[in-house]
């Protein structure tokens, strides 16, 4: 009797944490930001002043990034693949890096041929605006300077799931 009632309760708590791990709002950690107005920032890039706001009208895809993340690197060439595809329909690829070290962060330019606009922020404090932690992790901003999607972690920006996806946001109007 002791033994099925232990049995029992062991099995009552495993079912009570696959409940919780099948809730959403344990999947997603947070509430959904789509819709919520982007964060505006000022970083310099060729040497001028520039703001997120700067870039209304277009889709931004804000990455947050390091030279020394593994996963970073791994993205780096799909980003690149990325801005070139979406540059002449009206987007951009934004990155942010995290990187303390100026010329770390100027050899990952030049080893991964960055060709997206890209600033070094070693304060994080763009990073940390977001509510970000970890690295990579991207924003995708609409026209109007709205959130639609945060995507946590290294994607292949050239996926056909992604393609569809950002094409959607390009052409919406």
């Amino acid at each position: 009797m002791k033994r099925k009632l232990k049995t029992g309760l062991v099995l009552a708590f495993i079912a009570g944490l696959l409940v919780l791990f099948a809730l959403p709002d344990y999947r997603q950690g947070e509430a959904s930001l789509r819709g919520r107005p982007a964060k505006d920032f000022q970083i310099t890039l060729d040497g001028k002043p520039v703001k997120l706001a700067d870039f209304r009208g277009k889709v931004v895809v804000l990455n947050f990034w390091a030279s020394w993340c593994p996963p970073c690197v791994d993205e780096a060439a799909a980003l690149n693949a990325l801005q070139r595809r979406i540059e002449p329909l009206g987007g951009t690829v934004l990155g942010v890096s995290e990187d303390e070290d100026p010329s770390a962060f100027d050899g990952f330019l030049k080893t991964y041929g960055v060709a997206f606009p890209t600033y070094r922020d070693p304060s994080k404090q763009i990073k940390l605006s977001y509510g970000t932690q970890m690295i990579p992790e991207t924003y995708v901003i609409d026209r109007e300077g709205r959130i639609d999607r945060k995507i946590v972690g290294a994607q292949d920006w050239t996926s056909p799931a992604m393609t569809s996806y950002l094409d959607s946001v390009l052409n919406a109007r």
